[in-house]
């Protein structure tokens, strides 16, 4: 837990879990206040369960959910109140701590001075300077809209991050690359950085959890700025971010990378069963110990593996969680006392027909049962059942329910719901861009990549290393008054785990076209080969993390092309004027 004291009877802390609360009981807190809205995140803890936990423990709890980027008069006049009403000390928590501590702050505004105020928070880890005037009182109202207009105009950055995974540390540490001295700001709210492609190798016994995680300030490139904060809003007419706290953050350049969500509500009961009953999922970090746990104690029974609709992370990554189970179970000799089943919602095995015979060659070799055009819409983990939706070659769609003793399942995936509201958002809520140069289509100064974009590649770790420089080039250009020349030819690629110790690996572009990245006398991508599993176990890793997060474009410099600019282009090339307007 990072807990943080503000005073002798207040402490903040990010998100608590019900595990934690033992622990505040026993270190002598009396009272907790949630500041966080259900629902923010996939992996939330209900309030309603931290509740009952902190009642079990002897500890009052207060409910003042603040929704991000929208601290009102009215949530500062109860957070006060549940100040004055509990019994000391007491720990306030949100997604990051926050909203928590803004939420003291603006309640001790007509106590202490704000030099005092402000003060006391940055010595616990919390810069509240954008809030200056508002502790000021120099405004009446206190909604969202208003926050912004009392934040006084200040200097734009060259550039502003949204996302601090992949996508917006890579194109941060290549832009820095090619010019150390610009001024770079990365906002993210978390405080861990996690390698996910290597998720799947924890789920089949190669890999421990913990070599996947980084504190995410070992990981911000050198000379960038982190703000640890969320992103409420995007603010494109006036070149600004409002942050969760109400401060807002201008820019001349904004690079979205904000990724996507794991949306796991859309199938009826699995969060409820999520990590017992033999359910898990490899696409999260805390499940993914389970998968592997299941992988090996399993001697005999019905392994469900399941694939929603696309797009999600890694296309691949379902099926390899089913190869990896069944190159286990074959050397532990039981292979042949489990029905193995994989569930796609889609028509076929992989996009790429270039790699689908020797996926089927596994799929033979494991005596796996494929099921096409069947999607997961239900879970009942106490029952051992999943219920999918089965569409026939005629277009009729049926239900059927299925026992199993271990099931895998990949979540449907999409847009982070603040994008769907966002003006950067596309009709589905993606950053809505070129799917050439990354440029968005409406705002000439903006930029998307990652997880996140519209560009119609695989969503993969390897898709950010082509990426990242490109958007690096072109973000150069805008800022020089120039247009974009960088493109981004759609390459992805998914390391398909087909046994431990040999990979298909799929290197593809827009379309389905080949896009190896070495000679094929070196490595088949089409077939699999043990040079594939060393890259992807021994190298990809430090490729991950000291060259693609530290702007080391090894085998991914991008093409600059020489072209006439689109119309807006010459627009976004432009200077800004006090008021952080394009003119």
């Amino acid at each position: 837990m990072d807990i943080r004291k503000i005073g002798p009877g207040l402490s903040v802390s990010p998100q608590i879990r019900e595990m934690e609360i033992g622990i505040l009981a026993a270190q002598g807190f009396k009272g907790i206040v949630c500041n966080r809205p259900d629902g923010e995140e996939d992996d939330q803890p209900a309030s309603a369960a931290l509740q009952a936990a902190a009642e079990r423990h002897g500890l009052a709890w207060r409910n003042i959910p603040v929704v991000s980027g929208a601290i009102a008069d009215k949530d500062v006049t109860a957070f006060r109140e549940a100040l004055a009403e509990l019994e000391g000390p007491v720990l306030a928590f949100c997604r990051t701590g926050t909203r928590s501590a803004t939420l003291w702050a603006l309640a001790e505004a007509g106590h202490l001075s704000v030099d005092a105020i402000l003060s006391t928070v940055h010595e616990a880890g919390y810069d509240l300077s954008g809030q200056r005037e508002r502790l000021q009182g120099t405004a009446a109202r206190r909604d969202t809209d208003n926050l912004r207009k009392q934040f006084p105009k200040t200097r734009p950055h060259d550039v502003v991050i949204v996302g601090g995974g992949a996508a917006g540390l890579a194109v941060a540490a290549s832009i820095l690359k090619r010019r150390p001295h610009l001024d770079v700001t990365v906002i993210e709210p978390r405080d861990i950085h996690y390698y996910q492609p290597g998720w799947t190798l924890v789920g089949g016994g190669v890999f421990n959890r913990d070599q996947t995680k980084r504190p995410m300030a070992s990981v911000i490139p050198l000379g960038a700025k982190w703000v640890q904060a969320a992103v409420a809003e995007f603010k494109p007419e006036d070149n600004a971010v409002l942050l969760e706290n109400g401060e807002s953050v201008h820019y001349k350049v904004l690079i979205a990378a904000p990724g996507l969500q794991l949306d796991w509500d859309k199938i009826k009961g699995l969060k409820e069963t999520l990590g017992q009953n033999g359910v898990t999922s490899n696409y999260r970090f805390d499940l993914a110990p389970y998968t592997w746990e299941l992988v090996r104690t399993l001697k005999f029974g019905r392994a469900l593996f399941t694939q929603p609709v696309m797009p999600i992370k890694c296309a691949g990554a379902p099926q390899k969680a089913m190869y990896l189970a069944c190159d286990a179970w074959k050397r532990l000799g039981v292979l042949g006392d489990i029905d193995v089943n994989f569930h796609t919602a889609g028509a076929v095995l992989f996009g790429v027909a270039d790699y689908v015979p020797a996926l089927m060659d596994y799929v033979k070799a494991y005596d796996a049962h494929l099921h096409f055009k069947e999607s997961l819409v239900a879970v009942d983990g106490s029952a051992k059942t999943a219920t999918f939706e089965v569409t026939d070659n005629e277009g009729v769609t049926r239900t059927e329910t299925r026992p199993f003793d271990m099931i895998h399942v990949c979540p449907p995936q999409g847009p982070l719901d603040f994008m769907k509201k966002s003006p950067l958002g596309d009709a589905a809520g993606w950053v809505e861009v070129h799917h050439d140069t990354l440029q968005h289509v409406r705002y000439g100064n903006v930029f998307g990549l990652g997880d996140g974009c519209s560009a119609a590649n695989a969503k993969t770790a390897a898709a950010v290393r082509k990426q990242a420089p490109v958007v690096a080039l072109n973000t150069l250009a805008i800022l020089d008054g120039k247009a974009p020349s960088a493109i981004y030819e759609g390459y992805g690629s998914c390391p398909l785990t087909v046994e431990r110790g040999k990979v298909v690996l799929a290197e593809f572009g827009y379309g389905g076209k080949l896009q190896p990245t070495l000679p094929r006398w070196l490595i088949d991508g089409t077939k699999p080969t043990f040079l594939g599993w060393f890259l992807k176990e021994k190298l990809m890793p430090g490729i991950y993390f000291d060259l693609m997060l530290k702007g080391r474009e090894w085998l991914a410099e991008p093409n600059v092309l020489s072209h006439a600019p689109r119309p807006f282009e010459v627009e976004a090339a432009c200077d800004f004027d006090s008021s952080n307007r394009q003119v």
